[in-house]
């Protein structure tokens, strides 16, 4: 079990991105770091890092109804620069939202370098000209890693944080991506449910212990946390 450890790499090319998220590692600001626990009102937390195996995909039926709901919006992949515009929406989104975020995007994602070391990609949504989601997320070779989602409050009924993961997973099939990370789950509390959403049939939970990917359907949760705690 690992309570934290960070890597800061003057560079994370597509290849060793691909390594990383592999062995339950990911984005925080301009380094990488990976966790099994996290605390939450002096509790330890497990927590447990997930991927989407893309070559099950397919869009279930909540998926597919938001994406019927959304589907008036334009959607367009950018290279990923934060803009003054999206740093407009990002600050309606914040005074939103229920709990702690970083002030900017630009905090949020490269702190206070300047140059990233990532190759990050933004899913734009807009109704006419006016943006009301984006979603960024780094790019390897074979996978993909949704980093941050933030969305126009006026728009909360159309569920715009899931519609860009949706809309990223679009893109990594796309692109012929294997695999697609959106962070991690955990057992102790349901706040990260969310990002089971679009199937738990396509998903796969890593076993750090035995540094291997299991099927999320055939373990349980008793399982899972009995061998955070006692293996290895």
């Amino acid at each position: 079990m690992i309570y934290y450890d960070v890597h800061m790499p003057d560079a994370i090319p597509p290849h060793m991105l691909d390594t990383y998220l592999a062995h339950g590692w990911y984005r925080m600001q301009q380094t990488i770091f990976t966790t099994d626990v996290i605390l939450k009102n002096d509790t330890i937390i497990p927590v447990f890092w997930i991927r989407f195996l893309l070559r099950r995909y397919f869009h279930n039926k909540g998926s597919r109804k938001i994406l019927n709901a959304c589907s008036r919006f334009t959607v367009t992949v950018t290279g990923g620069h934060i803009t003054a515009e999206a740093e407009e929406l990002y600050a309606l989104y914040k005074e939103a939202v229920e709990f702690d975020v970083s002030d900017t995007i630009q905090d949020y994602l490269i702190g206070q370098t300047s140059i990233s070391i990532y190759s990050t990609r933004c899913v734009e949504v807009r109704e006419g000209s006016t943006l009301i989601a984006a979603g960024y997320f780094d790019e390897g070779n074979t996978a993909m890693a949704g980093i941050l989602n933030i969305f126009h409050p006026g728009y909360k009924k159309y569920s715009l944080g899931k519609f860009l993961m949706l809309q990223k997973i679009e893109y990594a099939l796309k692109h012929n991506k294997q695999y697609y990370y959106p962070g991690y789950i955990s057992t102790g509390i349901s706040k990260f449910d969310y990002k089971l959403f679009p199937g738990t049939e396509h998903t796969e939970v890593y076993i750090r212990n035995s540094d291997r990917w299991m099927p999320w359907l055939s373990v349980q949760k008793e399982q899972l946390e009995e061998w955070l705690f006692t293996i290895g």
